[in-house]
């Protein structure tokens, strides 16, 4: 079995002071996605770094720096690395990255947030656009050479109703609207994409991945499963389960997503 673990750091500087740096070392997991790093190579805490033995691919923000980033862990050194998709627009953005273990190409995702009807939702409009047939090409790559694609990370959308506590309040909130919600369903239906953790637990709500620290929205479990394992068939077939690894209260918490894992046959 192999297990694979995503989750938003909210920041690893804040993180490690609030107990990643635990969580990482006792982690049995092969490889973890981490989002919203908001570190460059010389800011990632030492202890840190050296939890758990880890190799790190790490893709700071270069166009804002101290915002969003994204990291690859891995239990050995990748075969290959790839930072962004090819977007000459978003690939200084610490968005994107990508490497190849044997037989699989692992990649952690941080996409835009948007905001309804505001710029930064036209630039959240501009990336899905691009990142779509990226991801088209992809997973033909993939499918060409005998290997598996997986994108783990924060996608920023909710899917289904079933995907947020506190649906109907949200259907004009960025996050949950058609548009977006359609263009998932364009990457499942017409992509040859799989949502795995929903296809594993096709009849609940949830699990949700990330609550607001407002109000109790944790306490409440008032979440949003916006945190995904988005894989090609063969990989998707292969998953055994899948759970979200939530705090056990909101004070020990390090940040305002929870890990999402799933177990695959390897």
């Amino acid at each position: 079995m192999r297990t694979i673990a995503t989750a938003n750091v909210n920041g690893i500087r804040a993180a490690a002071k609030k107990g990643i740096v635990p969580w990482l070392t006792g982690l049995t997991a092969d490889v973890v996605l981490l989002q919203e790093v908001r570190a460059d190579d010389t800011q990632i805490p030492d202890e840190a770094r050296a939890a758990g033995g880890w190799h790190w691919t790490l893709a700071p923000s270069l166009a804002a720096k101290g915002r969003a980033g994204v990291a690859v862990l891995t239990r050995t050194e990748p075969e290959a690395v790839r930072i962004g998709f090819g977007s000459d627009e978003f690939d200084t953005h610490g968005r994107y990255a990508e490497v190849d273990l044997p037989g699989l190409t692992v990649a952690s995702l941080y996409l835009p947030s948007g905001e309804t009807d505001t710029p930064r939702q036209v630039e959240k409009e501009r990336f899905m656009a691009a990142f779509a047939d990226y991801l088209t090409e992809a997973a033909a790559t993939a499918r060409k050479s005998g290997r598996e694609l997986l994108v783990c990370g924060d996608w920023n959308i909710a899917h289904a109703e079933a995907d947020l506590k506190n649906w109907k309040a949200n259907k004009k909130t960025a996050g949950f609207l058609p548009e977006e919600r359609a263009w998932l369903s364009d990457l499942y239906d017409n992509r040859d994409l799989v949502d795995v953790v929903r296809a594993l637990h096709p009849d609940v709500e949830g699990p949700y991945s990330w609550w607001s620290y407002r109000g109790r929205a944790f306490d409440n479990n008032a979440g949003w499963r916006i945190d995904l394992h988005v894989a090609t068939p063969g990989l998707a077939s292969k998953a055994r389960t899948a759970w979200v690894d939530r705090a056990a209260t909101h004070d020990a918490r390090w940040s305002d997503h929870a890990p999402v894992l799933v177990t695959y046959d390897h």
